[in-house]
C-alpha cells in the first residue's frame, strides 16, 4: 500500500524539495517514476529495446521504445506485473552527474543510440545527469523518488500507439506506451471511471446514434451536419443572437477569403502563416480566414467614428479555417472548418473595466443556461512569439488584470499562454464528470488598431487609437456542441433538443388524431417528429430513446378518444397521461430559448 502522507526525501534527490505526496508536485514525480519502472521493466523483458523518452504528462505518463516486433495487449500485461516486481524489490533511485563523453560512450556501448543523440544535441554547459535504480540508468533531469517502493502500485498501463523520433515524420516509427498513476488506488480506480463514463458520452458515437452529422476523408476536420444536428446548431445560434441583441452587439459579417496583404498588416501571415490555408488567383494570393478580427476592423475603419460611438461591439459568427495536422483532429473538438461566436469591442482605455465587467456577465449568464455552473478563469500574459513592443503589453497587461479584479472572479496565472497581440483571459468550464475545457476568452488588444490604422475622434478633437476587446463565449459552434453533447450524455435539455418530441401511435386507428396533435405542437413552436409506422409501441420508444429524443407521446385509442397523450420523458421507465392543451402549455414553455416566448 501507499501511505497516506509520504514525504519524498531531499537527500535522495538534490533537485527535489520536501513534498507530501498530495500535492500536485508529487503527483507529477510519481508519473515521471512510473515511466522509468515501465523502461526498466521492458528492458528486463526485451534486453535488445532500446528506450527513447519517457516524460510525465496529464492524467499519466508514456515512454517511447524501438522495437522490432510490435506490442500485444498480453505485454502490457506482463510489463504491468514485471512493474510490480520492481516496486516490490525497493530499488534505490540514485542520481549520478556524468562526464559528457563518458554518457555518450556508455549509452552507446549498451545500444542506447537515441540515448546518445539525445546527449549530443544538449547545451554544452547542461550537465549530463543519469538515474540508476537497480541494473537500470537513465538519462534524466529528474526529479525522482528515493526508491520504487515509494511508487505504490496505482498504476495500470493503457494502451500502445506509434510515434515518430522528435515528432518528426521523416524519422523512425517507434512505440508508445501510455500509462496512468496516481496518488492511490482510489485515485485510480476514480479516474478508470471517469474514462468509462467519457466513453459512454462519446460525441462522436453519440452523434451518429442520434443522426447529427458525420465526417469522411474527403473533408477531413470538416464536419457534415445532417438535418437534426444542423437545427441543433441553429438553435444554438438562435440562442445566442438574442443574448447577442440583448447585449447591444450589432451583428456583420466579412469575406472568407481575403488577400494576403490584410494579413501581412494584421501580423497574422507572420505569426499564423503555417495555419492558414491560401489559394492564388490573378497573381494575388488569398487566404480564408483564420480569425475574424482583421475583417472587423476593416467595418470599424469605413466611417469616421467619435468618442461618443465607443464602446462599439461588432459581433460575428465567423467561418473560420485552420490547418490542424491530420492526426490531431478528433470529432467535433479539433477541427479545420468551424465557425468562431467572435465579436469585437471598440472603446477608449477608460471603458476597458466596464466593458470587461459586462462581458464577463453575460459569459456567466450564458454558460448557466446551457447548463455549466463551474467556471474557473485563467490570465494568460504574453507569448515568446508575439507583436507589439513590451511598454504596451506592459499596458495592456496592465489593464486587463484592472479589469480582472474589478470582476471580482477568482482567477489563477497561465504564463505566456497569451495572443500574439495581447493578454487573454479564459474561461474554463468543468462538465458532469469534471472535466475541464477551456471555451471563452477575453483579450485586450492595443497593437492591431496601430497595424490596421483605427482611429476616433476624441473630446479634444484629436485622433486617438481605439482598444480592441477580443472576445468569445462559445469559443467555436463546432466544439461547444461537442462539449454540449459529452456533457449532457446526449440528453439535451428541451429547448436545444433537436427533436423535442416524437408522436409514436399505438394502434393506426390513431394516425388521424396524431396527425393533429403534430400540427397543434407546431403551430406553438415545438420540434416534432411523428412515428405512424406499424410496429410495437415498445420497439419505437427503444428505438428513439435511444437516439436521445426526450419526449415521447404515446398515441392509442383511448388517448384519440379522451384528447390526451401518453407523455415518457427519456430515461424514466413510467408515463404521465395529460390533456392535449395543458401538454402543448407545459412543453413549449419548456421549449423555448431561456429568456424567451413560447414559439421562440
Amino acid at each position: 500500500g501507499v501511505l497516506a502522507d509520504l514525504r519524498l526525501p531531499i537527500e535522495a534527490d538534490a533537485n527535489l524539495e520536501i513534498i507530501t505526496r498530495q500535492s500536485d508536485e508529487a503527483l507529477d514525480v510519481l508519473r515521471h517514476d512510473c515511466a522509468h519502472v515501465l523502461a526498466e521493466a521492458a528492458k528486463e523483458l526485451w534486453p535488445a529495446i532500446q528506450v527513447t523518452i519517457g516524460p510525465s504528462i496529464e492524467d499519466g505518463f508514456f515512454y517511447d521504445f524501438s522495437k522490432e516486433e510490435p506490442f500485444t495487449p498480453d505485454d502490457l500485461e506482463k510489463l504491468e506485473k514485471r512493474m510490480s516486481e520492481i516496486v516490490a524489490r525497493d530499488e534505490a533511485i540514485e542520481r549520478q552527474v556524468w562526464d559528457r563523453q563518458q554518457a555518450i560512450d556508455y549509452f552507446k556501448s549498451i545500444g542506447e543510440h537515441y540515448k546518445a543523440e539525445i546527449i549530443e544535441d544538449l547545451p554544452a554547459d547542461e550537465p549530463i545527469s543519469v538515474y540508476q535504480q537497480g541494473e537500470f540508468i537513465d538519462l534524466c533531469r529528474g526529479p525522482h523518488l528515493a526508491s520504487t517502493a515509494q511508487l505504490g502500485d496505482a498504476f495500470k498501463l493503457m494502451k500502445v500507439a506509434g510515434a515518430y523520433w522528435r515528432g518528426d515524420s521523416r524519422n523512425e516509427m517507434l512505440q508508445r506506451i501510455y500509462g496512468t498513476c496516481w496518488r492511490n488506488k482510489k485515485e485510480l480506480k476514480a479516474y478508470l471511471h471517469r474514462l468509462e463514463e467519457a466513453e459512454k458520452r462519446d460525441h462522436r458515437r453519440l452523434g451518429k446514434e442520434m443522426d447529427l452529422f458525420h465526417f469522411q476523408e474527403e473533408a477531413a476536420g470538416m464536419p457534415f451536419w445532417h438535418p437534426k444536428g444542423w437545427n441543433l446548431y441553429r438553435t444554438l445560434e438562435r440562442y445566442m443572437q438574442g443574448r447577442l441583441d440583448d447585449g447591444g452587439y450589432k451583428e456583420v459579417k466579412t469575406p472568407q477569403l481575403v488577400d494576403r496583404t490584410l494579413w501581412e498588416k494584421s501580423g497574422h501571415w507572420e505569426k499564423f502563416r503555417e495555419h492558414m490555408y491560401t489559394t492564388e488567383s490573378e497573381e494575388r494570393i488569398f487566404a480564408l480566414k483564420p480569425m475574424n478580427c482583421p475583417g472587423h476592423v476593416q467595418i470599424y475603419r469605413q466611417r469616421l467614428k467619435s468618442y461618443r460611438d465607443l464602446p462599439l461591439r461588432l459581433a460575428e459568427f465567423g467561418s473560420c479555417h485552420r490547418y490542424e495536422p491530420s492526426g490531431a483532429l478528433h470529432g467535433l473538438m479539433r477541427v479545420r472548418a468551424f465557425t468562431q461566436d467572435d465579436a469585437h469591442i471598440f472603446c477608449t482605455e477608460d471603458q476597458i473595466t466596464s466593458e470587461s465587467q459586462i462581458f464577463c456577465d453575460l459569459l456567466l449568464s450564458i454558460y448557466k443556461d446551457l447548463g455549466f455552473e463551474e467556471v474557473h478563469v485563467k490570465f494568460a500574459d504574453r507569448p515568446e512569439v508575439r507583436a507589439g513592443e513590451d511598454a504596451v503589453w506592459d499596458q495592456a497587461e496592465d489593464a486587463l488584470m484592472t479589469a480582472l479584479k474589478a470582476t471580482g472572479l477568482s482567477f489563477t496565472m497561465n504564463p505566456g499562454e497569451g495572443a500574439f497581440y495581447g493578454p487573454k483571459l479564459e474561461f474554463v468550464l468543468r462538465d458532469a464528470i469534471g472535466r475541464e475545457w477551456q471555451c471563452g476568452t477575453l483579450q485586450v488588444d492595443f497593437v492591431l488598431p496601430e497595424r490596421l490604422d483605427a482611429s476616433y475622434v476624441g473630446e479634444d478633437n484629436a485622433r486617438h487609437r481605439p482598444v480592441m476587446l477580443h472576445r468569445a463565449i462559445l469559443g467555436s459552434f463546432e466544439r461547444f456542441i461537442g462539449v454540449l453533447i459529452e456533457h449532457y450524455a446526449g440528453r439535451l435539455p428541451l429547448w436545444l433538443s433537436p427533436v423535442q418530441i416524437v408522436i409514436a401511435t399505438i394502434t393506426n386507428e390513431a394516425d388521424a388524431y396524431a396527425e393533429s396533435v403534430a400540427a397543434a405542437m407546431r403551430a406553438a413552436g415545438l420540434r416534432v417528429e411523428m412515428d405512424l409506422r406499424n410496429e410495437k409501441i415498445g420497439y419505437k420508444v427503444r428505438e428513439h430513446s435511444l437516439a436521445k429524443v426526450p419526449v415521447i407521446a404515446a398515441i392509442g385509442a383511448r388517448e384519440a378518444e379522451e384528447g390526451s397523450l401518453a407523455l415518457r420523458r427519456l430515461g424514466d421507465k413510467g408515463q404521465e397521461d395529460v390533456a392535449l392543451a395543458d401538454a402543448i402549455a407545459s412543453l413549449s414553455k419548456e421549449g423555448s430559448l431561456p429568456g424567451s416566448g413560447p414559439g421562440s
